[in-house]
């Protein structure tokens, strides 16, 4: 089994690109989820690698849970804090990662974690969440996965990953070749395995310059990741995507899901 290596300012310049360009979980399918994991307002929801927060703002804002975000990076919880008062909530924040986790973390109802999983230990996360999620609550893994782009930006992104960013593109690749086991595996294999998934998909106009901010917010195509690059990855991106979208415009089709994990 494959881990990634553990760094802890990875997401470091991303924040103002998450809350701008990533396509946030819809409201319906956090409804969904929170039904299903039986929570009930005041519960105590761990959005463990928050970034900065959306899922757990979604969480307070629209169930009227006690959220704790955790992240590694400061800059990611300085905009957790602020999309929280803006939002109307009040959420804890908790500087740290899944190595961290511990009995000062308090008692959970649901452990959430936004496509953080995968950098984390995933047996060594479970094992630890396990001594913290009350009976009858769970691990929810949100995903999003993009059906189909029309034009198809995220191959030439993979392409200009791989000449300006070749380390971080490496790792990537990582996590998809024959070493990397699913987090299905990951969990059936722990105590939360029993396994549900809820989905919602939803069609999204978008522009280049909502591509452009999204490759920005991903790890192998961040400001720091790119360093010096920076410039003449984007102009190179911004030239590939006007010759496939002369007018600018991309449509996807997206789904996003949340993966329950229950104990037996």
């Amino acid at each position: 089994m494959t881990t990634m290596p553990f760094e802890a300012r990875r997401f470091q310049s991303t924040a103002a690109y998450y809350l701008r360009y990533r396509i946030p979980y819809p409201d319906t399918l956090i409804a969904r989820v929170a039904e299903r994991g039986g929570l009930k307002a005041g519960d105590h929801v761990l959005d463990l690698g928050s970034g900065p927060g959306q899922l757990g703002i979604a969480f307070a804002r629209l169930q009227g849970a006690t959220v704790t975000a955790m992240d590694p990076e400061p800059e990611m919880l300085a905009a957790a804090e602020a999309g929280a008062k803006a939002a109307g909530v009040g959420i804890a924040v908790h500087q740290g990662s899944s190595y961290d986790l511990g009995p000062e973390i308090g008692k959970l109802h649901l452990c959430i974690m936004g496509r953080s999983f995968h950098w984390m230990d995933r047996p060594a996360t479970l094992a630890a969440l396990d001594q913290l999620i009350e009976p009858g609550g769970a691990v929810v893994l949100f995903h999003d996965k993009t059906i189909l782009a029309t034009p198809d930006w995220r191959g030439i992104v993979e392409k200009l990953a791989e000449t300006f960013s070749p380390e971080r593109h490496e790792e990537r690749l990582l996590r998809k070749g024959k070493a990397w086991a699913p987090h299905e595996t990951m969990l059936l294999a722990s105590p939360f395995r029993n396994l549900e998934r809820i989905g919602i998909v939803r069609e999204y106009q978008r522009d280049i310059e909502d591509i452009v901010g999204r490759v920005f917010s991903m790890s192998s195509t961040s400001p720091q990741a790119l360093g010096d690059k920076l410039a003449d990855f984007e102009a190179a991106l911004r030239t590939e995507l006007l010759e496939v979208a002369p007018d600018g415009k991309i449509t996807e089709i997206v789904e996003a899901n949340g993966l329950l994990a229950f104990r037996d």
